[in-house]
């Protein structure tokens, strides 16, 4: 899928109060989830099917190396720890698997799971959060039942902005 061929979608986000255009499908609740292959490390890809049978909850973020992201990233870390086995907490970046590894060894970030999306951007245009101007993902909470249907979705329209963390643990727990 090349990226000229993606859908545009414009006036609904902004960074530092300037328009991005994200590219890819607006994925609602209900939809079935897109598959996405992303690098767990370097070599290592993995993609939906590989949490196959668990709620997942994929947390977007453009880079774990900024203030929200990093705040993100914990706060779903910590709650990890109460949701048990039958669910998986995703954090997508297009960061490279090293800086992952190094942002979560230095945060003590060990629930959840930090994917890379850097290869081939294939999970930001899947979802419709890939940011045409810069090549990030935007910070977007989808929640993903264990049949793979889209439970929750959020979107945010400021990529400064931190997700409504209630409400997505909330569509969580209703799900376990």
């Amino acid at each position: 899928m090349t990226q000229t061929h993606l859908q545009e979608r414009t006036g609904i986000a902004t960074l530092g109060g300037n328009p991005i255009t994200l590219l890819g499908p607006e994925i609602k609740v209900g939809d079935q989830a897109p598959d996405f292959k992303v690098n767990k490390d370097l070599m290592t890809e993995v993609r939906l099917a590989d949490y196959a049978g668990k709620v997942k909850l994929i947390s977007v973020v453009p880079s774990v190396d900024t203030g929200t992201c990093d705040a993100q990233t914990r706060r779903f870390n910590v709650e990890a720890d109460k949701l048990g086995d039958d669910v998986v907490i995703l954090t997508i970046s297009v960061d490279l698997p090293f800086a992952q590894s190094r942002f979560c060894g230095a945060a003590g970030i060990d629930k959840v799971v930090t994917l890379s999306d850097y290869k081939n951007r294939s999970f930001g245009q899947a979802y419709g959060v890939l940011i045409k101007e810069i090549q990030l993902d935007q910070r977007a909470i989808f929640i993903v039942d264990a049949n793979d249907t889209v439970r929750y979705v959020e979107y945010l329209t400021e990529m400064s902005h931190h997700p409504d963390y209630e409400a997505a643990l909330e569509a969580l727990r209703a799900l376990v």
